[in-house]
């Protein structure tokens, strides 16, 4: 499992995490879209913007592995602004390769293309 260098490990001031420390024994959490109803919580959509930034900072419309990336973060955006690099995409992987898919999210998180991650901690 590779491990993110400089990637934020959690949204600052919140148990939000965005990455894990170790693989799971049993294997990859498996990734599966989650549907981003509009009655969240501002802290679960502020979560979910500071991940996107993030994933564009650190890897921009170059394709990644999921590595030590949350799962429960990752199916948030997963199927929308992020989607597979490549097919067959194996969601149980931890080498599997994803991308931002920048016109998506410029749609959902319009602010994540205007400041820097440091603007917002």
């Amino acid at each position: 499992m590779i491990k993110h260098r400089g990637f934020p490990g959690r949204l600052p001031g919140s148990e939000f995490q965005f990455v894990i420390r170790r693989p799971n024994k049993k294997g990859a959490t498996p990734l599966k879209a989650r549907e981003r109803y509009a009655d969240r919580r501002h802290a679960d959509r502020r979560a979910d913007e500071f991940f996107m930034r993030a994933l564009w900072e650190c890897f921009g419309e170059e394709s990644f592995e999921r590595g030590n990336l949350d799962a429960g973060r990752l199916n948030w955006l997963l199927g929308r602004e992020v989607v597979p690099a490549e097919q067959p995409f194996d969601p149980e992987s931890y080498e599997a390769l994803l991308r931002v898919d920048k016109g998506r999210a410029m749609v959902s998180f319009p602010d994540v293309f205007d400041e820097s991650i440091e603007d917002w901690a």
